[in-house]
Order: structure tokens, then sequence, then C-alpha cells
């Protein structure tokens, strides 16, 4: 019709325009043939526009470019019909009218003369527009492509147009699916008579644009299921089903494309599954979540590890802890064939610590065995000392009495780590039930940092007297051997507290276990405030062999005159041995101070 009418003697453009329109063309002879000598030209005139409507021709009107492209005057010098169509497509008026129709002419002609680059060109010009590549068009341009040896380009073409038309089919169907006022039974309808293929790739472009609409997309999915052939893909559409369906919302119709999965004995894709457990956890729905990991293990190819322990771990954190779930996990993962290493229960504990769920560690380790997990000494350790900085000291003792009932052979250290919880909480006294359990079971190896700890707490909740009592009795009816500074810590609290006696017994402990005496904290409290029999017992508790320590005897002397307690001094001395009296580091303490003396007195009277 378009091309007739520009042939047809005068009539050219002016059959297809408006009666107005067609008195401006009708003054040109030529309207076509004035635009290919206008653009014959590689340099085009200043102003195109002007020179075409000077010529009589409104390039406004949607059926005029069509109709020149495909009048022979102007089609017939591809050079300038090419320049003519890239022009009209830069400037702001002519652009407006560069319809559809007017694109498909330019493709034909662009195919006709093997320039495949303009072709492509205008391909991607028409998509952005929203324009498809019409069947006539594809025809002759394939037609050309062909004739022409342009195999490659031949074959891209195919391609660009099916994909055109399963977009427009996609958009179809999803006007469908959106159609105001239609329920869901009229919407199958309409698609069922729509004679829309269903395809992989429709199924796939739909799904994007209704994915977050479940309704629009359970119509859909319903359809496909009953209207697609044997060529579609139904793994894909089940996994494309999967990934719309799984959430809260549409939870019982998910449950039932696992169902059909499981019945025609489709996999679901990791990517999906991942998706959507992280969707469910989300919300919290770690039971579905735990279901579709049974489903995914069921699949000959193995989970990942890490799939396992992920899950493993959201379970003990997610909302209120259900360790049957924490069972289920565990015995469908080793049901697969998986191997579960020892490392798994080290990254719960890690889950645990961060929601400060600890105190369930024992708990956990359990439903974990029960579902298969082979858990040795090592991990039941872990478990009492996970259970004990959680401050659930009583249920780490009876985990770990039972464990050691049940004949896991649990080491000293976590004896030794439950003392130390104890002695450092108010309990003090199951502190010392416990050290005594431990010594049973281990004797006293190892048992020197959990008395430190021990007599610690027992210093701050009872008092130092009742520490020594305690660390006597290990020392001489357990053989413990306490380290030295345990001893110094309670020497120290003892003095403070006055109990020099006891001190003094310390001193005889530590002898007892070729520790040095430490005396420095007994001289300056004995110097300030001692008499001479507290001298005396510090003497007899330092002494070696029988022998009185002439070191000791000379800080006494020292200290004793600097707090200028003479009397004391000299009683000391009266009651020393000859040895101590007649040493001359001793004489030449008291000479020196005989001789301050009376500089002292002087000073006094002046």
């Amino acid at each position: 019709m378009l091309r007739a009418a520009l042939t047809s003697g005068g009539g050219r453009l002016a059959a297809l325009l408006p009666r107005h329109h067609a008195r401006l063309l009708c003054s040109s002879n030529s309207s076509s043939s004035t635009i290919a000598v206008l653009f014959s030209d590689p340099t085009p005139p200043a102003d195109p526009a002007a020179a075409i409507q000077s010529a009589g021709v409104d390039l406004s009107h949607p059926d005029t470019i069509p109709a020149l492209l495909l009048d022979p005057s102007l089609s017939g010098n591809y050079p300038a019909v090419s320049r003519f169509f890239s022009w009209a497509a830069s400037d702001a008026a002519a652009k407006a009218a560069l319809n559809s129709r007017a694109f498909n002419s330019m493709l034909q002609l662009a195919a006709a003369h093997g320039d495949a680059d303009r072709f492509w060109s205008l391909v991607d010009s028409m998509r952005s527009r929203g324009y498809g590549i019409s069947k006539p068009a594809f025809r002759a341009a394939s037609e050309s492509f062909k004739a022409k040896d342009m195999a490659r380009d031949a074959d891209q073409l195919q391609e660009a147009f099916a994909a055109h038309g399963r977009n427009a089919a996609a958009a179809e169907v999803c006007k469908v699916l959106r159609a105001p006022g239609k329920d869901d039974t009229s919407k199958l309808a309409m698609l069922s008579e729509s004679g829309i293929e269903v395809t992989d790739e429709v199924v796939a472009l739909v799904v994007e644009k209704v994915g977050q609409f479940p309704q629009q997309a359970m119509v859909f999915f319903r359809w496909v299921e009953q209207s697609a052939g044997v060529g579609v893909s139904w793994g894909k559409v089940y996994n494309a089903m999967a990934r719309v369906l799984g959430r809260e919302d549409c939870i019982e119709e998910f449950r039932e494309v696992l169902r059909k999965m499981r019945s025609k004995g489709l996999e679901m894709d990791r990517d999906v599954y991942v998706t959507v457990s992280d969707r469910f956890l989300k919300r919290k729905m770690v039971e579905d979540t735990v279901d579709l990991f049974r489903f995914m293990t069921s699949r000959p190819e193995k989970l990942l590890t890490d799939d396992f322990v992920f899950l493993l771990k959201k379970v003990v954190v997610t909302g209120d802890l259900d360790l049957k779930l924490v069972t289920r996990v565990l015995q469908y993962y080793r049901h697969a064939g998986n191997e579960v290493k020892d490392s798994v229960f080290d990254s719960v504990l890690k889950s645990l610590r961060s929601v400060g769920r600890l105190g369930e560690s024992g708990r956990v380790l359990k439903a974990m065995q029960e579902g298969g997990f082979e858990a040795d000494n090592v991990d039941h350790e872990k478990a009492v000392l996970a259970l004990c900085d959680a401050g659930n000291l009583e249920e780490a003792h009876n985990y770990l009495t039972s464990m050691e009932e049940s004949g896991h052979k649990m080491g000293p250290k976590i004896w030794s780590c439950l003392v130390q919880k104890y002695s450092l909480g108010e309990n003090v006294d199951m502190a010392v039930s416990c050290f005594h359990e431990m010594l049973e079971n281990f004797g006293n190896e190892n048992a020197g940092s959990a008395l430190e700890v021990l007599v610690s707490g027992l210093y701050k909740k009872k008092g130092a007297k009742e520490a020594f009592n305690v660390l006597k009795n290990m020392v001489t009816e357990k053989a413990v051997f306490p380290w030295q500074t345990t001893y110094k810590y309670l020497i120290h609290k003892l003095i403070r507290q006055g109990h020099l006696k006891q001190a003094f017994e310390v001193l005889g402990l530590m002898k007892s276990h070729g520790y040095p005496p430490f005396v420095d904290p007994f001289i300056p409290h004995i110097s300030k405030s001692g008499t001479v029999d507290d001298c005396l017992g510090l003497l007899n508790a330092t002494s070696l062999r029988g022998l009185p320590s002439r070191i000791v005897y000379v800080r006494l002397f020292q200290a004793l005159f600097k707090e200028e307690r003479h009397e004391v001094a000299q009683q000391l001395l009266s009651q020393s041995p000859a040895s101590i009296q007649n040493h001359a580091d001793v004489r030449d303490i008291f000479n020196r101070m005989k001789l301050e003396e009376p500089v002292v007195a002087e000073l006094a009277e002046g």
C-alpha cells in the first residue's frame, strides 16, 4: 500500500496523508527523490529539516517515513536513505515519527545491502524503544542474509526474533495474571485460550516479573502444569516454583512443590536451597528449614559440609532451642552417608557462646549424640568447660560425674577448672568438695593451680584462717604440693588478719617443700607491733636444722631499732644464742645504737 502510494503518478505520499498534508506534498513532483538528492552528498545541507519542509514533506505524520523508505527513488540509493534515517533519529521532530514500521523498513534495507553493523545497531535501538522485529522484516532480512552467505547474522537474527517472541509471550501472560477484576479461575481460562506456548524461557521470564507476587505466581504455575508439553524442563519449572513459593505466606504451596518434585524424582538446585533456607531462617522458620534440608539430603549429590554446619549453628541460636531439630539435622546428614567431624561441636559451641546459650552445651551435645555424633572425651570436656563458663556449675559437676560413671575418663584439668569456678563463686564449700573428688580420681598431680584459686576463694568467703586449715589438711593428709605463690599469698593474708601463729606454720610447710622462707611480710609487722615471742616464733620457723638464721636476726634487730623499739631488741638479744650475741654484725648494730643515743639526748635537751 505504502509503496503504491509513493509510486502512483502524481499522488505520491498524498494518498496516505490527511488532505491538508496531501496538499503540501502534491506541490513536489517527487518527495522521495527530493530527499534522495538532499542526502546523496555525504555532507548534508546545514538545515535538512527546512529543506524537507520546503519540499512539502511533513515528517511528523506516522505514515510518512515508512512510505519514503519503501519508495524506490529513495530506497534504491542506500547511502542516501541511510544518512536520511540517521538524521531523522537525531532530529527532535523527526525522531518522534520513527515508529516500529519505520525501523522494520530500515532493517530490511540494511539486510538487503549486507550492512550488518547498521542492522544490529538498529535492532539495539528498537529494543531500547520496546519495538520488535516484524514477521515480514524477519523473513526479508533472513533471505537477504542467506543470499549473501551471512550465516552468522542469519542465525543471530533467528535468535533475536525468537527472543522477541518469548518476551512478547511473557508480557501477554503477565498482562493476564495482573488483569483487574478477574479471579484465578478466569485467569486460568484466559491463559489456556491464549495459545501461548510454554517454554523454559517463557517460564523464566514470567517468574522474574511476578516472583514478588505469590498469588499470581501460583496461577501461572497451575497453568504451566496443565499446558506444558514434553519439551519443557520440569526441573527448571519446579525450581522456579520453589524459589518463588518458599516463603512464610505460601508454606503449604511450597510443601506441595516439594512433594511433587520428590514424586517426579526432581532435584532442587543448591542456589535455590540457599535462597529459600536463608529466607526461612530470617523468619525464624527453623523446622521448615530442617525439612528442606532433609529434602536436599535425598539428592545423589552430597551436600557441602558448610551447608550442614551452617544449618546446625542456626538451629541452636535461632528462636527457642529445639533439641529434637538438632538431632534431626545430624540424622539426615549421616543418613545421606556423610561423616560428622569433631570440629563441628567446636562450631556449635561458638554459636552458643555468641547468643549466651553456653549453659545448653551439655544438652546440645547429648542431642547431637542421639543424631549419631560420636563424641569423645575431649568433646565432653569442652561441654563441661562451656557449662562452667556459663556459670552452670552444678550442671557441670553433674555432667562431669555422669561421664566418669559411664566410663569416660575426664582429665584433671577439667576438674581443676570446676574447682576454680566454684572457688570464684559463692559456693566455696562445693569447691573444696570437688577438689577432694579431683584428688581421689587423679591424685595430687596438677592440683597446684586449683589449690591456689581455692585458697583465694576461701580467704574471700571465710577468711585466711579457714583457708589455712584447708591448705594444711591438703598438704599433710593428701600430700598436695602447693605452688610457692600460694604459700606467699596465704602468709600475706594471715598476717593482715593477725594470725601470726598460722603464718609461722605456713613457713614450716614451705620449708618441707624446699621453698626458701618468705620472711619479708613478717619483719615490718613484728617490728611495729610484735612481741619478743613473735620474734622468737619467726626465728624458730626459719631455723635450719635447729640453727637460727643470722640473717633473720640481723633484719629483725635493724627493723626494731628503726621503729625505736630498743627495749624489745634488748630483750630479744638477751634470749638469743651466744653465737648471735657475739656476731660482729649484731654487735655492730647495738654499738651504733649506743653511740647515737647520747647525741639524740643532747639534741632533745638543747
